[in-house]
């Protein structure tokens, strides 16, 4: 399944939900809408506790993201509205930033457990 991830910054959730379902053998991409600058250093922690590598991700801008052709665009939430992109889905996910390693841990596996259950 070819899958984007959307969120605002794309530091944190949108990044973990690239890294984990390319693990799971998916096409996936992730972007921002206001992207930051570089990759949160505790999702990169938490989803290399699985033995994902994340190096090599980075920030991009929906801007940047041609959104055709993918299966799904899915929203990991914060009421993220992106006139150029229709998302199919919205996880409605609480952003990590500026909370506990334990945070982005329960992060990373509700995003894990969206991945399995999709159609």
């Amino acid at each position: 399944m070819r899958l984007l991830f959307v969120c605002v910054g794309n530091t944190c959730r949108s990044q973990m939900a690239e890294a984990l379902a390319s693990r799971m053998g998916h096409e996936a991409l992730s972007a921002g809408t206001r992207p930051g600058s570089a990759v949160a250093a505790e999702a990169i922690e938490v989803v290399g506790e699985l033995g994902i590598d994340m190096s090599g991700q980075y920030p991009k801008s929906v801007d940047d993201i041609d959104g055709t052709g993918f299966d799904r665009i899915i929203s990991m939430g914060c009421g993220v509205e992106c006139p150029a992109l229709q998302m199919d889905r919205d996880w409605g996910l609480d952003d990590p930033v500026g909370g506990s390693i334990a945070l982005y841990r329960q992060t990373r596996d509700k995003i894990r457990a969206h991945l399995e259950a999709l159609d």
